[in-house]
C-alpha cells in the first residue's frame, strides 16, 4: 500500500532515466577569458525599477507539482556547494559536512522516489584553505570537489602576493576550485582594468582548478556595478561568478542574481563560453 501511495505522489517509474547529474567542476568547459573591452564594460546599463518587477513575479510563478518538483528539488541538491566557513570549525565538524555531501538525501527517500542508484551528491564541499586536505582525504573517491576560499577572504584586501600564494597553496593541496574575493574599490571607483587584472592574475593562480569570482553585491551599490563588475571578471576568466561571501549584510538577492544572470547570457552569446552563477548568502 505505502508503495502503491508514493507511485501516485511522485508518478509511476520511467523506462529509462538520466545518468547522475554531471558535477559543475567537471561538466562546465573552461571560461578562456577575452581581452578586457572597456567600451563593452562601460556601454552596460540597468534599469533598476524593471529588474525590481521583474523579480517581483518570479516567486509568484506556478510551482511544479509531484515527480517534476522531486527532480528538481534533487537537481537543485546536486548543484549546491556545502559550505562551512566558520571560526570554531573543527576536523570532527568538516568530517561530518563531507559525510553529508557524500549523501545529502537519506537512502530510502531516494529509492522510494525510483532514484536510490542515481549516485546523488552535491557539487562540492566549501572550506577555508587549512581545511583542504582534511576534505580531500574525507571525499576521495567520491568524485565531489573540494573548494577553498581564497585571496584575503572575506574582505579581500591582504597584499595581492599573499593572496596568489594562498591560491597556489590550496590548489596544491588538492583544492579544484578557488572562491575568490574581489577588491570591491576597483567596482566602486570605475577602476575596470585593475579589477581585470586582478582576477586575471588569480586566475593564473589558480592554474587547472576552476575560478569562482565572488563580487560581494551587497557591498557595490548600484546594479549597473554589479552588471559591470560580472562583465569584467568574466573576461579575466573566471568559470563562475558569485554573489557574495555570506559574511555581508546584504548577500545574494533575486535583483542581484537576474542581473548576473543576463551579463553571463550577454557574454555567451559575444564569446561562446558558459560561465556558471553561483548565489551565495542569505538563501533560504
Amino acid at each position: 500500500m505505502a508503495t502503491s501511495t508514493r507511485s501516485v505522489r511522485y508518478g509511476p517509474p520511467q523506462a529509462s532515466r538520466p545518468e547522475a547529474p554531471p558535477q559543475p567542476s567537471t561538466a562546465l568547459p573552461r571560461n578562456l577569458g577575452t581581452p578586457l573591452d572597456l567600451g563593452w564594460v562601460r556601454e552596460i546599463r540597468v534599469n533598476r525599477s524593471a529588474v525590481e518587477r521583474r523579480a517581483a513575479t518570479i516567486p509568484t510563478r506556478r510551482p511544479v507539482k509531484t515527480a517534476w518538483q522531486a527532480g528538481w528539488l534533487l537537481r537543485a541538491i546536486s548543484l549546491m556547494d556545502l559550505t562551512t566557513l566558520a571560526g570554531d570549525d573543527t576536523p570532527g565538524r568538516l568530517q561530518r559536512l563531507c559525510a553529508k555531501a557524500r549523501r545529502p538525501v537519506r537512502q530510502d527517500i531516494l529509492d522510494d522516489l525510483g532514484v536510490g542508484d542515481l549516485g546523488i551528491h552535491v557539487a562540492a564541499v566549501c572550506v577555508y584553505h587549512v581545511f583542504v586536505e582534511t576534505a580531500v582525504r574525507a571525499l576521495e573517491g567520491s568524485g565531489i570537489p573540494v573548494a577553498a576560499v581564497s585571496a584575503g577572504f572575506p574582505a579581500g584586501l591582504s597584499p595581492l602576493p599573499q593572496r596568489l600564494a594562498e591560491i597556489e597553496a590550496s590548489v596544491a593541496a588538492g583544492a579544484r576550485e578557488i572562491d575568490i574575493v574581489i577588491t570591491r574599490a576597483h567596482v566602486l571607483t570605475g577602476n575596470w582594468a585593475a579589477l581585470y587584472d586582478e582576477v586575471k592574475a588569480f586566475r593564473a593562480a589558480a592554474g587547472p582548478a576552476h575560478l569562482k569570482a565572488i563580487l560581494a553585491t551587497g557591498e557595490l551599490g548600484a546594479l549597473k556595478d554589479v552588471a559591470r563588475a560580472s562583465a569584467a571578471a568574466m573576461m579575466a576568466g573566471a568559470d563562475f561568478i558569485k554573489t557574495s561571501t555570506g559574511k555581508e549584510s546584504v548577500n545574494a538577492t533575486l535583483p542581484f542574481g537576474l542581473v548576473m544572470a543576463r551579463q553571463i547570457r550577454e557574454y555567451q552569446g559575444r564569446t561562446g563560453f558558459l560561465v556558471g552563477l553561483k548565489p551565495a548568502g542569505g538563501i533560504r
